[in-house]
Parts: structure tokens; sequence; C-alpha cells
């Protein structure tokens, strides 16, 4: 392969991966704004734990947000750790965000408290913290291992977030989301090369 090739095979990895962001957080803008319109009538699609209906929530709940500030908060970590996830292999984006929906989704319904509902993209932001921190653990390579002390130093800080503290936070969400980016970890790490 020629370095023209390379190039053309770059420049269409970089588009694939600004679609699939831009394709998600714009969807995520578009529910919110169709739901101010509804007066937040969407909101109780959202993730309600131990009901049989509030199960459809693990599908429907990183796409919904309780305002735009609080849509707004999810975005910019959503694309700039979203994008570290696909940095090594664009693929890898799906299988993440399918594992830590699953279980972010499944660790709410099972642990929240009754009678609440949960509802935002913070879940998949914690799982691709989970996931990028975890890597390198589980590849122990130079660039899993650089990567994973890069995250740690940009947005170490987030770690708080998996615990109970603040009201009307779905910490429940963060925690399993984060418990799953290290699953995804482990189930898509790459095996180690031994030397011969």
């Amino acid at each position: 392969m020629n370095r023209s090739d390379e190039a053309k095979g770059l420049v269409g990895e970089v588009r694939a991966q600004i679609g699939i962001l831009v394709g998600f957080v714009g969807l995520m803008w578009a529910i919110e704004i169709l739901d101010l319109f509804l007066g937040g009538a969407l909101d109780q699609f959202g993730i309600r734990p131990r009901s049989i209906v509030g199960l459809r929530g693990i599908l429907f709940a990183p796409f919904l947000h309780g305002s735009l500030l609080h849509l707004m908060a999810n975005t910019v970590p959503f694309v700039i750790l979203g994008w570290l996830v696909m940095l090594r292999r664009t693929r890898d984006f799906w299988p993440v965000t399918i594992i830590v929906t699953l279980v972010a989704g499944l660790g709410t319904w099972l642990f929240a408290p009754p009678w609440t509902v949960h509802i935002g993209a913070s879940g998949l932001v914690f799982g691709y913290l989970g996931f990028l921190l975890s890597r390198g653990y589980f590849e122990r390579s130079f660039g899993s291992i650089a990567m994973s002390l890069l995250v740690g130093l940009l947005y170490g800080g987030m770690i708080w977030g998996v615990l109970p503290g603040q009201i009307g936070i779905s910490w429940q969400g963060h925690l399993f989301g984060f418990l799953g980016g290290i699953l995804a970890a482990q189930m898509l790490a790459e095996p180690r090369r031994r030397a011969s």
C-alpha cells in the first residue's frame, strides 16, 4: 500500500468517526429539542427500576436528558471520550457502546431506588472512561497504557461520580457504565504478543 492509499484510508476513518459522533450527538439534541416542545413527556421512557416497562429505558435512556444543560454537560465528554475509544479502531465504538449500554442499563434497573426514572448519556460517558482507563491494564502495550494514563490525567477526576453523592444524579448509571467499560476493555483486549 502506498502513501496515497494510506492517506485516503486515514481520511476515510476520520470521516467515519466524525459521522458516528455527529450522528449520535445530533440524535440526542434532536430528541431533547422535541422533548422540550412536548414538556418533558419523553423522559418517561427512561429506565424505571424493577419495572418491566422500565426495561425499555435501557435502550432509550442514553438519548434522553432532563434539560439542555444536562445534555450540554454530557455532550463534550461524550464526543471526546467516544472519539478516543475509536482512535485505534473505529469499529471498537460499537461493541463498547453496546456492552456499556446494557451493563449500565441493567445495573441501574436492578439497583436504583424504585419509583425513579433514570435518563442521560452519562452512563455511556462513564463507560467510555472505564474502557479507556482499563484497556492499558488488559492489553499491556505501550500505546494502550499511554492512552490510559492520558485519559486518567484528563478525566480521572470524574471517577468520583460513581459514588453516591448529589441528589438527582444517577450514580448507579455512572457506576455500572464504568463497570461496563471495564468489561468491554477485557472482552476486546488484543492478546499480548509473546517473545519467541
